[in-house]
């Protein structure tokens, strides 16, 4: 009862139903207005009359899908008609926008008659790149496919049919692996035969099952050759040579059991499971209730693998895994059609996927620690964002090679274009992952046995970005790199307790401390620590950068980081910088975490500092030293600081854009910014945010964070020596990954410094 009335609330709510459409171009003076209609819009009508390609340039339509159904065959809810089944198709709409960024208009077709719809259909090809059927009932759901297929030159897809095929395709590929079974060898039973039934079958058989080796049952038993009753075509491909005449009977030695059942639960019974063979595979997907629940089949045959259509329940085969990705990578080569091959290849990515380490955003998303690939996790989870960067990249290649792009793409590029999709913080660090892959460089992880530090390290070697270094003991950490399924291939581990460079560690750490009050013996202690260890190691060369700090709080992790490797040359200050990324800007935020008060020679070095970051980023800076008044208008000690920051920066770094002092609003928006202040050099709005101290800094980002939806990269820190970076104790793995592929890009500034002054 209570999802009944929360899912009425949530389609009730304002505005009703779950999408609406808003513009991508300003339409807001008499000039836009000319652009956007008459008598502008003439002018890409003529192209796209010249060249009717030019669709694609000048319209939404490369990246328009429409969702269309009769309503025959809605969910489990049966022939409720086109108009009930509007809130079905407005919910895949949303699926498409949500994980594909693909922009979908629900369609209902008011009609039963098969030739009326497939007209209807065929009309609507100028306005969409790709037509999505759903939810029309079998038989006519083949004829319906395959006429559209064949007359009309952009992708149509039935998901009921290719989705369910595809998902649980990626899946039995994983499990046959898992229990060393081969697909041409094995028997495999269905329970259903309607559209997607006959259509998994029949992907089985692509992926190489044996047609002979597999039984199809539907509500009058067993379909064998002979049988006349409720028979069609496409049943009768599966028609086999078998006296088995029961499910039951037919899943007597059974490798695989397939349910998509139309009934209710219950079909499949523990007896029935331990009848099948070695290590069964039952994929229950009736829904709600699955033909056998999981805990039930696993009781009856604890080597069983199971999966179901269900989320609360391991190994969910969900077509939310399939359509956008495919529609995505199918719209971007304009693909003419989807076909087989496509096809497999979205199953063979999703099944690779799964076999990669999982970020920890998606195993909290399911209220999990962790996810790794075994009998419970066969196939991605749908919140997975990295099937689009697997699954769309393999369809589009796919369509490529076997002819029906009309379009060819650079298939690594595509993939950093499709990242972007996923959010601004995603390009941008893209950006300085290239930077990292062409000379990668020697990353020092001091905290080498905690779980997240293993993963990472595992990334940045599937990343190619740089070489990294495990600190800790050596033994803990291949067993918990084993538990994780991670390989150690191409990454060094050291113990700080027995490493040979100890004695040489703790002499050099000696020096640097001794007038600091540290005696050598003491120096002995500390370097067995391993961010004493990673500082000096960097700060003698042996590594390139360090990342440490997941078992400290912050100004500890900072303290080795200040002692050792020290500040850069040019400057006396550190400071803490935050990548934010908006869905339109993207704006770095300093100082946040290291000077709990400045004065305006600091103020001066942490814009300098965090200008030089800008350029990692291809960001070309414009900085703002914010207070809480404009230009002067109060006259304050706090106020006078800024200004006199601001000179400070322009007699150092003359060729850097800078003003202040400001307040937030003015450096963000245009109106304020050059109406009030046209003597501004700004200009444009600001990328840097220099606050004023470390309490506004931490502040406003965290607001911005929390109340904008802010994707946030950082804490970076700047102006030390040599890259090191301090991590938050909550931080993620690809927080990790991300900071260590900033130091490997400073590591690579500073290889080019020393060249050049050798040079020079």
């Amino acid at each position: 009862m209570a999802l009944r009335e929360d899912a009425l609330e949530y389609h009730s709510r304002r505005p009703p139903g779950k999408w609406e459409i808003t513009p991508t171009k300003p339409c807001l003076t008499q000039r836009d207005l000319s652009l956007a209609y008459t008598p502008g819009v003439a002018e890409p009508c003529l192209e796209i009359q010249k060249n009717p390609e030019d669709a694609y340039k000048y319209t939404t339509k490369g990246n328009l899908v429409a969702v269309i159904t009769n309503g025959t065959a809605v969910l489990g809810l049966g022939n409720i008609g086109a108009l009930a089944g509007k809130p079905v198709m407005e919910g895949k709409a949303l699926l498409f926008k949500r994980f594909a960024d693909i922009d979908s208009i629900d369609i209902e077709v008011n009609t039963e008659d098969p030739e009326l719809f497939i007209q209807t259909v065929k009309l609507l090809e100028p306005t969409f790149g790709g037509i999505n059927l759903e939810d029309i009932k079998a038989p006519e759901c083949f004829y319906i496919e395959e006429t559209l297929k064949k007359e009309m030159r952009i992708p149509v897809f039935h998901d009921d049919q290719h989705g369910t095929a595809i998902i649980s395709g990626a899946a039995l590929l994983n499990a046959l692996e898992l229990i060393n079974k081969k697909i041409d060898q094995i028997k495999i039973v269905f329970n259903g035969a309607g559209a997607s039934a006959i259509a998994t079958a029949e992907f089985y058989v692509t992926l190489g099952a044996k047609r002979e080796n597999i039984i199809m049952c539907d509500t009058k038993g067993v379909i064998y050759q002979g049988r006349t009753e409720g028979m069609n075509p496409y049943k009768e491909r599966f028609a086999a040579k078998t006296k088995a005449r029961t499910l039951a009977e037919a899943l007597v030695d059974a490798d695989v059991f397939v349910g998509l059942s139309a009934a209710v639960g219950g079909l499949v019974t523990p007896a029935m499971v331990k009848s099948m063979a070695r290590s069964p595979i039952i994929f229950a997907m009736a829904n709600p209730m699955p033909e056998i629940l999981p805990h039930e089949a696993k009781a009856a045959r604890p080597d069983a693998i199971v999966a179901t259509g269900r989320s609360d329940f391991p190994n969910q085969v969900n077509n939310v895994l399939g359509f956008p990705f495919i529609f995505r990578g199918a719209l971007d080569v304009r693909a003419t059609q989807i076909n087989e091959a496509m096809k497999v290849a979205a199953a063979k990515a999703l099944a690779a996927l799964a076999k990669e380490d999982v970020p920890d955003s998606v195993a909290k998303a399911y209220g999990l620690e962790s996810l790794h690939f075994g009998p419970d996790y066969l196939i991605p989870k749908p919140l997975d964002p990295r099937v689009l960067l697997w699954e769309a990249p393999a369809v589009a290649q796919a369509a490529m090679e076997s002819g029906v792009a009309r379009v060819k793409i650079d298939i690594e590029k595509y993939k950093e274009q499709l990242e972007a999709r996923l959010g601004k913080s995603r390009e941008m660090m893209r950006i300085v992952f290239n930077k990292a892959r062409a000379n990668p460089k020697r990353i020092v992880l001091a905290e080498g046995e905690h779980e997240k530090m293993i993963r990472a390290a595992y990334q940045m070697v599937f990343e190619r970005i740089a070489k990294p270094i495990l600190l800790g003991d050596a033994q803990t950490i291949r067993a918990r790199a084993q538990q994780l399924q991670i390989h150690l291939d191409s990454i060094e581990v050291i113990d700080p307790r027995t490493d040979s460079r100890r004695e040489r560690y703790a002499q050099r750490l000696y020096e640097l401390r001794c007038r600091k009050g540290v005696a050598l013996n003491e120096a002995y202690e500390l370097i067995t620590k391993p961010n004493y260890f990673a500082a000096v190691m960097v700060e003698l060369g042996d590594a390139d950068g360090m990342i440490a700090g997941l078992g400290f709080h912050y100004p500890e992790g900072l303290r080795p980081i200040l002692q050792i490797i020290k500040t850069c040359p040019d400057c006396k200050t550190i400071a803490g910088a935050y990548l934010v990324t908006l869905k339109n800007r993207v704006l770095l935020f300093a100082d946040a975490t290291v000077n709990v008060e400045t004065d305006a020679e600091k103020l001066a070095e942490i814009a300098i500092l965090t200008a030089r970051l800008a350029k990692d980023f291809d960001i070309e800076p414009r900085i703002a030293m914010l207070s809480y008044s404009d230009f002067g208008g109060v006259r304050h000690a706090r106020t006078e600081r800024v200004r006199q920051a601001v000179e400070i920066v322009r007699q150092r770094a003359p060729d850097l854009i800078v003003d202040g002092e400001m307040q937030a609003d003015t450096a963000l928006i245009p109106e304020i910014l050059n109406g009030g202040y046209p003597f501004n050099r700004l200009k444009e709005p600001a990328n840097i945010l220099i606050f004023p101290n470390l309490e506004s800094g931490n502040i406003s980002y965290k607001l911005v964070q929390s109340l904008a939806n802010a994707e946030i990269v950082g804490p970076i820190l700047i102006g030390t020596r040599k890259p090191a970076h301090v991590l938050q104790r909550y931080h993620e793995v690809k927080d990790i990954v991300n900071l260590a592929a900033i130091a490997v890009v400073e590591a690579q500034k500073l290889e080019e410094l020393a060249i050049r002054g050798c040079c020079d």
